[in-house]
């Protein structure tokens, strides 16, 4: 593979579109190399692609979704009580702090997992 459609490949793979800027600095960890044989090129430019913003903040949420379920809920976002059992709670409240860039105050996510009858039920009055 060319530096970039080694590049391109991984930001493909990560759901990612970058920036012009950001992907021609993941092309230029290659250098005036042709190919993708250097091992640590290939490593600096995954790397940038591993950090870039816009895939650190979708790892992020995801993540902190799932955090919700296991703290407040112990359990998976697809076990019982959910119906279903599809993830449909877990994609509603992903979609949800999405809208809100991120900033889970605004999207009331805390509220509404601590007052949610499954939580009440098992932890409080």
């Amino acid at each position: 593979m060319t530096p970039a459609q080694f590049v391109d490949t991984l930001f493909t793979n990560a759901g990612v579109t970058p920036l012009a800027t950001e992907r021609a600095a993941a092309i230029n960890e290659f250098g005036s190399a042709t190919s993708t044989a250097e091992v640590a090129a290939r490593a600096r430019a995954l790397r940038r692609v591993a950090e870039n913003p816009a895939l650190v903040q979708e790892e992020f949420n995801r993540a902190f979704v799932l955090m919700q379920y296991f703290g407040y809920l112990r359990r998976n976002p697809n076990d019982s009580p959910e119906p279903g059992l599809n993830f449909e709670g877990y994609n509603f409240w992903l979609t949800k702090l999405n809208q809100f860039n991120g900033n889970f105050v605004n999207a009331e996510m805390v509220k509404a997992f601590i007052t949610s009858s499954e939580y009440r039920q098992r932890f409080g009055p």
